[in-house]
């Protein structure tokens, strides 16, 4: 069963270097691909768009009756974008921006508390972006309206300031715009000390005919992320369509194919998310509506979350109010959760991909997060929390190597079958059978903690990779963002040559310990007597080694201590129950080896 533990071992190596090197050697240079080829064709598309080009998207365009769709080409700069409209001005806590009066738009945000590069001096993150820029990336409500409503408010209505001069968590501003119907529209902005706004709409008529409005909310971005993505992590679109229905998803290439129309509902939740940040809409929650993905051509090329509720009618002398949600901001797991609970928002937690074991990451989170509130360094959390996974499953691990002591045991006997049955393998498997059942063991018992930490080990995985909270987190000594590469290389050794390493060369400290540490993992067991398991036995550390040199150093840190860890586990249970710990014969047959060769 030695054996039998080393092939399975051996296999889910191999799967996770086959998922690794089809990240790292396919996926990876196919999207930077992809990302080049797009930016060089906005290039282009820019320089042959004459100025003039610029503004804002055309009134009254609707899609299949519902909401504005075409939007001219973006050509200007932030700044101008921003100065060549009315606005007024948001600060709190967390965002710094402003709200665009036409439209009564969100497009301009930025997130205090998160800066581009890890340099606390670099600027803060650009979350929205007016329509008028390159990166357009906004967030707006309005009204479709019938025949007798007149004009409502659309992408192009220029609002009112009623009250409030600047939008705090404090002070809420109100927007005003009548008609020549005699409607009336009031809007009453307000957002808490994170990323949450609270929109009020009233619509009052003093006309003397009853006329109805269908409220629509649309997020517009015309990028997708600059980054590549992963296999592990959602990024695109996202919603729960409806109270008590599961997490919809698509990817921005599957929406460039083909638009995608979702279910009428009531409540829920939609937009768009990327690794750390997103934007998000709660439509009113008590009516009804239609809402759909899209990858608009028409004018500037633009991906759209959009939805349109139900037409509400306004009586005579009447009024009609509507409360809708609008997230913006940073992902962070304590106030998506707090947002789901005060709010009542159907599974808003699901915005952050915990992924198909949400079950297991979600908990793996919490512990790793308890453990950084007590400590105060990220890091130092990541290695608690693998003691802690360690330590849950010690006594499955127990049991696997209590199964190997005794497959051990009985090597010799297995070795007189070996012998005496020669090369006829359905002797040799009935003997081996009749064997385990005279001495009690049961062969694949050593397998089973094996396959049940699988599930684990990717858990803890992807909540590294996933969560802001890692995102430029500070470890020990060199590593000062545990969610970026070891910034060191053995190619410059490790900076003191004055050049920086070619990226498929770059091969930091901490990913050279973690090849050690899975070499010396390796070596608890002898070499396989097979000569191509013992080249993957023997080339594997290397292999992994290189692969995970350009992985976040917080998931390489946690590998080496889970190898370290591992070692430590497998050599007290296998003296516990009297099993010689071979790993340092193991390391003499190597070196000798190497030494009788090099003769």
């Amino acid at each position: 069963m030695m054996e039998n533990n080393r092939n399975y071992f051996i296999a889910i190596a191999l799967s996770v270097l086959v998922v690794l090197g089809w990240q790292f050697f396919y996926m990876n240079p196919r999207i930077e691909a992809q990302r080049q080829a797009e930016l060089q064709q906005k290039a282009e598309l820019a320089k042959q768009q004459p100025k003039d080009a610029a503004g804002n998207p055309a009134p009254g365009n609707t899609v299949n009756g519902t909401l504005p769709a075409s939007q001219a080409s973006a050509t200007a700069s932030r700044e101008d974008a921003i100065a060549k409209s009315q606005r007024v001005e948001i600060d709190t806590e967390a965002l710094s921006g402003s709200i665009n009066l036409t439209g009564g738009r969100l497009d301009d945000l930025r997130l205090k508390g998160y800066h581009e590069t890890v340099d606390k001096t670099s600027p803060i993150i650009t979350l929205l972006n007016p329509a008028d820029t390159k990166d357009g990336y906004f967030t707006e409500l309005g009204f479709v309206g019938s025949t007798n409503s007149g004009s409502v408010p659309g992408p192009s209505t220029v609002w009112t300031v009623k009250e409030g001069a600047k939008l705090s968590e404090t002070s809420p501003v109100t927007l005003t715009y009548t008609n020549d119907a005699g409607l009336t529209f009031t809007r009453k902005i307000s957002v808490d000390q994170h990323y949450m706004f609270t929109i009020e709409d009233t619509v009052a008529n003093s006309g003397s005919a009853e006329t109805s409005v269908a409220p629509y909310g649309r997020i517009t971005r015309y990028n997708k992320p600059t980054t590549p993505s992963a296999y592990v992590l959602h990024e695109g679109f996202l919603g729960v369509i409806g109270a008590g229905n599961s997490l919809t998803e698509a990817k921005y290439a599957s929406i460039e194919k083909e638009n995608e129309s979702l279910p009428k509902a009531t409540g829920g939740w939609l937009g768009i998310t990327d690794k750390y940040w997103a934007a998000a809409m709660v439509p009113p929650q008590a009516v009804a509506y239609d809402a759909r993905f899209s990858h608009f051509t028409d004018g500037q090329p633009r991906f759209q979350a959009d939805y349109k509720n139900d037409a509400v009618t306004v009586a005579p002398g009447q009024s009609v109010s509507l409360k809708t949600l609008i997230f913006a901001g940073a992902k962070e797991v304590p106030v998506i959760d707090a947002y789901e609970t005060s709010y009542s928002i159907p599974g808003f937690d699901r915005m952050i991909d915990w992924g198909w074991f949400y079950f297991l990451t979600k908990p793996m989170f919490k512990l790793m997060d308890f453990f950084f509130r007590h400590v105060g360094n990220f890091g130092v959390a990541i290695l608690l929390t693998t003691i802690v996974v360690k330590a849950l499953f010690f006594p499955l691990a127990s049991k696997q190597y209590a199964s190997m002591a005794n497959m051990k045991r009985i090597q010799p006997k297995l070795e007189e079958l070996k012998a005496k049955h020669g090369d006829d393998r359905m002797a040799m498997q009935q003997a081996m059978m009749e064997l385990y059942k005279t001495e009690k063991i049961n062969p694949v018992a050593g397998c089973w903690p094996l396959v049940l930490q699988i599930p684990v080990f990717f858990s803890l995985y992807k909540v590294i990779y996933i969560t802001i909270e890692m995102r430029h987190a500070p470890f020990f000594g060199w590593i000062r963002d545990l969610s970026a590469p070891d910034p060191t290389s053995i190619v410059n050794l490790f900076g003191l040559l004055p050049f920086d390493a070619p990226t498929f060369l770059h091969l930091g400290i901490w990913p050279i310990i973690m090849g050690f540490t899975m070499f010396l993992q390796m070596r608890m067991n002898p070499t396989p007597p097979d000569p191509t398991q013992a080249m993957l036995f023997n080339w594997m550390p290397l292999v992994f080694t290189f692969m995970l040199g350009s992985f976040p150093s917080g998931l390489v840190i946690y590998w080496a201590w889970n190898n370290t860890l591992s070692v430590i586990q497998q050599s007290v249970i296998m003296k516990r129950h009297g099993v010689k710990i071979e790993l340092f014969d193991n390391l003499r047959k190597v070196f000798r080896r190497k030494s009788v060769e090099t003769k």
